[in-house]
C-alpha cells in the first residue's frame, strides 16, 4: 500500500512571540514493513536555525528556532509512505507470558534486557493494583503471551467508550481508567499500564491511519488525526508485536508508524517553548490518502 500523508499544525498566540524553540517528531520511521522515500517539513515563519537528530529510541527529530515577532506558527509535514503487510502470527504458538516476564529480569545483556526498560513506570504511566488485576483476567497461568494480549486488547475495546470530550492530552491515566472513556492515547496508555503491571515490556506508538478506507471496509476510529497504539515484546523469536485496543486489531497495512517511546511524552509531534506567547490555540489537521 502506498500513502501520502499531510500533517498540518497551526499555533495561534494571544500576543506576539519574539522567540520560540521547538522540536518536531514528524518523520515516519523506516521499518522492515514501512519505507518513506520522500519527506519534508515546511515551517512558517522561516526558522533561524534548523537541524536534525535522533532520540534515544531512534525517532527522528527536527529542532528549529524562530526569532522575530510573530503571532502564529505553522508546521506542515508531507511524506510518501509504502507499507507492506505484516506476516501472520499464530498467537497460540507464542511463549507463555511468564517466560517473557522472567527473561526480561535476567542480568545478562540481551534483547530481553533491552526491552525491559519498557516494563518500568514512565512519566505518564504508573500501573495501579486495579490495572494489574484487570490484566490478570487475561494473563492466566502459562497462557501464550500474544493470545493473552489479544484477549486484553478486546476487553479494553469492549469495556471502554471512545469519547473525544472525556479527556485531553494532559489527562492522567488514573482518570481515563476511572471513566473508562477517552481517545486512542488513553486506550493505548491504559493497556500499556496493564501489561507493565504484570511485568511485560510495552511501548507507546504514534502514527496515522488512512482517512478513507478501501471500498467495503469500515473506517477505523482515529483516522482523522494522529493515532496511537502500542507494541508488546513477545520474546526474541517474535520481537515487538503491535496492538490497537481502540479498534480491537493488530495493525497492518492501514497503520503508519511515526515514533515510539515509553508514553506520549516521548513522541509528542510538536513540543517547545515560547517567549511572550500568553495563551495559544493549536489546530491540527491530518490527511492520509492512497498515492496512486
Amino acid at each position: 500500500m502506498r500513502f501520502q500523508v499531510i500533517h498540518r499544525t497551526l499555533c495561534r498566540y494571544d500576543s506576539p512571540v519574539s522567540v520560540c524553540h521547538y522540536h518536531a517528531k514528524l518523520t515516519p520511521r523506516r521499518l522492515p514493513n514501512q519505507e518513506c522515500p520522500w519527506h519534508e517539513i515546511t515551517i512558517r515563519p522561516e526558522p533561524l536555525h534548523r537541524y536534525h537528530r535522533h532520540d534515544a529510541y531512534g525517532n527522528a527529530i527536527t529542532y528549529f528556532e524562530i526569532e522575530g515577532s510573530h503571532d502564529e506558527l505553522e508546521v506542515t509535514s508531507r511524506c510518501y509512505i509504502h507499507v507492506k503487510a505484516q506476516p501472520e502470527v499464530n498467537a497460540a504458538a507464542t511463549l507463555p507470558w511468564e517466560c517473557v516476564r522472567d527473561i526480561c529480569q535476567s542480568s545478562e545483556w540481551s534483547a530481553a534486557t533491552m526491552a525491559a526498560e519498557f516494563v518500568c513506570d514512565s512519566p505518564l504511566i504508573h500501573p495501579s493494583r486495579e490495572m494489574r488485576e484487570y490484566a490478570m483476567r487475561s494473563f492466566t497461568p502459562a497462557r501464550p503471551i500474544l493470545e493473552a494480549a489479544l484477549d486484553l486488547n478486546h476487553r479494553i475495546f469492549t469495556d471502554f467508550t471512545f469519547d473525544p470530550t472525556a479527556t485531553h492530552v494532559a489527562t492522567p491515566i488514573t482518570e481515563s481508567w476511572k471513566k473508562k472513556r477517552g481517545v486512542c492515547q488513553d486506550y493505548a496508555q491504559v493497556m500499556i499500564a496493564c501489561l507493565r503491571g504484570v511485568g511485560l515490556p510495552a511501548r507507546y506508538v504514534s502514527g496515522y491511519l488512512e482517512t478513507l478506507p478501501p471500498p467495503g471496509q469500515q473506517k477505523l476510529i482515529g483516522a482523522d488525526a494522529s493515532h496511537a497504539w502500542l507494541s508488546l515484546w513477545c520474546g526474541e523469536d517474535w520481537g515487538w508485536m503491535d496492538l490497537d485496543p481502540t479498534n480491537d486489531l493488530m495493525p497492518s497495512l492501514r497503520h503508519i508508524t511515526l515514533a515510539w517511546g515509553r508514553d506520549f511524552s516521548d513522541v509528542s509531534p510538536l513540543r517547545g517553548v515560547t517567549l511572550g506567547a500568553g495563551n495559544q490555540v493549536i489546530l491540527v489537521a491530518v490527511d492520509v490518502s492512497h498515492d496512486d
